[in-house]
């Protein structure tokens, strides 16, 4: 007998199903209303709505029954944990999907690093699909690991085709407005595939150019007029909610039931200490509810419309064919979960062992240190300064006095002016960035890291030209990871032996560090989740002023600029 006809047969009831979930209302994003029903199941596919016969069913004690949830745009890496860690946790909040961008290892690795992600995530009861990074280095002005051409993009697409989508967030736009050779290339080998964007601000015509391009989506929005806008241009809005960025709340007021269809929640970067303790998309969902949009719309908005704007045929609903992943809720406005189901199967945490698969090796190459590598000698007197935004990646342009000791530029712990430095680990070409940030709370000793978007070069805060020195040796020891040290000692420290963005540890142990970490920079003065806080300071695609191996930039002129705006 072919396959469909066995199906066939089991759809019409004449064969008994593997599974029969009766005594439930469906949650149908398809028809829009909640309705009671049964769902059989066979072969991890729906059969279809109804009591059909099945060798096992379960009672659902009239629970609501969701479709499984879909992440479209998040950065695995950024959770700090490996991708089977990442997988056993937004499992057992209802994600059966994600659709993930790897441009943070492939900043460090290139092709290899997105090649390794695919390998781990091979298998899992989660499905997982990638976006082929646009922006490796995200600009030239930073120094990446690697980089991914238009040459490289077209190769990973033709040998993944089930498993690459498209093109990743599109960051350099500046360079789709002017143009750019191999901007524009990447984008054409991706014709005809999903193209996300990334462009904060963008607005008019510069906005509708970009679009023109190609990009078709946008997580950047934080305001409802720029929400508003895109989405007047035809962009599929991503609401993000992450671990640092949280524009949920500003942007659920512009969600009706005539645009939310073009809808998604979204994270962008979820830390793993929020991810035990907050949860995923679920958490969104919560919100969103709470926000006051309505439960079904939050649910189609993280379900039937990620799927269908990334093309995941029989996906994201229960319906005949689809694919049987659902959730059963106890409370649908508190979106509590009872049991997840994944393919059909309950969810279970034995399910999520890593494939076997060989760890990239020490990545972390810095030449010599000292002090001296951290100073800053007087070229005049008013700085160009970094100024944080509490709760946004977005910055200001400073301008402040100098404090001056022995002919250098020091940090200011009484204006929480603290020096800023980020050196260049990949290649050993001993090349620093020198700059200062205000907002960070730093009072004294200094905080380490190789996570720093997106280039992820070491990037080190402090008070101190001493403890920073101690704070980058301490991580080029542990081959990447955090750092946090104060008055010659190293207080704390969390490996990150993959690529400088990854623990091999479980996601709990992960989770205790991290925490045992913020608390140390916290005794230091420092504000809620530092290390994601600077991880965003090197990142030269986001207004206004950044800082990477190669100097500050204006990004709002996308150019390099002096440290000194008043030269002696």
């Amino acid at each position: 007998m072919k396959k469909i006809d066995y199906y066939l047969e089991l759809a019409r009831g004449r064969m008994p199903a593997d599974l029969l979930l009766r005594n439930l209302r469906l949650v149908n994003v398809l028809s829009g209303e909640i309705h009671a029903t049964s769902v059989a199941i066979a072969d991890g596919i729906f059969l279809g709505l109804g009591d059909y016969p099945a060798r096992e069913q379960i009672d659902c004690g009239g629970r609501y029954l969701v479709p499984g949830l879909i992440e479209g745009h998040i950065h695995i890496e950024s959770s700090q944990i490996l991708p089977a860690e990442f997988a056993r946790l937004v499992a057992a909040h209802g994600t059966a999907a994600v659709v993930a961008d790897p441009h943070e290892i492939a900043n460090v690795m290139g092709v290899d690093g997105v090649e390794f992600m695919l390998a781990a995530t091979a298998g899992l009861p989660v499905s997982f699909f990638f976006m082929v990074p646009a922006c490796v280095p995200s600009t030239t002005m930073e120094t990446a690991g690697d980089r991914l051409d238009a040459v490289a993009v077209t190769e990973l697409l033709q040998k993944y085709p089930e498993r690459l989508l498209g093109l990743a967030e599109v960051m350099n736009f500046p360079g789709v407005l002017k143009r750019e050779p191999e901007t524009m290339a990447k984008i054409r080998a991706c014709a005809g595939r999903i193209i996300d964007g990334h462009a904060p601000q963008l607005s008019g015509f510069d906005l509708n150019a970009y679009i023109l391009a190609g990009p078709g989506s946008d997580h950047e929005a934080t305001t409802l007029s720029e929400a508003r806008e895109k989405l007047r241009a035809g962009m599929h809005l991503m609401l993000r909610e992450g671990s640092r960025e949280h524009n949920l709340d500003d942007l659920i007021p512009l969600i009706n039931r005539h645009n939310q269809a073009n809808c998604s929640l979204v994270s962008d970067d979820r830390h793993v200490g929020d991810l035990l303790d907050k949860g995923h998309l679920d958490y969104s969902i919560r919100k969103a509810i709470a926000g006051g949009l309505d439960p079904l719309t939050a649910i189609q908005m993280a379900t039937i419309n990620p799927a269908r704007y990334f093309g995941l045929k029989k996906r994201g609903a229960v319906a005949p064919g689809y694919r049987a992943d659902a959730i059963l809720l106890d409370d649908l406005a508190g979106f509590v979960i009872d049991r997840v189901f994944l393919a059909g199967r309950l969810q279970r945490e034995a399910d999520f062992r890593s494939p076997l698969q060989a760890l990239p090796g020490n990545t972390v190459l810095l030449p010599a240190l000292s002090e001296k590598s951290f100073a800053i000698p007087v070229r005049g007197r008013g700085l160009l300064v970094i100024g944080m935004i509490p709760g946004q990646l977005v910055t200001r342009k400073l301008i402040l006095d100098a404090k001056l000791e022995e002919g250098l530029a020091v940090a200011d712990p009484e204006r929480d002016l603290a020096k800023l430095a980020v050196l260049e680990r990949h290649h050993g070409s001993g090349r620093i960035g020198l700059g200062f940030v205000q907002g960070l709370g730093l009072r004294r000793g200094a905080l380490a890291g190789t996570v720093a978007h997106d280039a992820h070069n070491l990037i080190v805060a402090g008070v101190s030209d001493a403890d920073m020195l101690l704070a980058a040796q301490t991580v080029k020891a542990m081959g990447g990871g955090l750092a946090v040290v104060a008055n010659g000692r190293v207080l704390g420290r969390l490996p990150l032996p993959v690529a400088g963005l990854m623990s091999v540890e479980k996601a709990e142990t992960t989770a205790a560090a991290l925490k045992k970490l913020q608390a140390q920079a916290a005794f230091l003065g420092a504000e809620h989740d530092p290390f994601m806080t600077i991880s965003f300071l090197a990142l030269p695609v986001i207004p206004a002023l950044k800082l990477t191996d190669r100097g500050l930039v204006d990004v709002e002129r996308f150019q390099l600029v002096e440290l000194w705006s008043e030269p002696a």
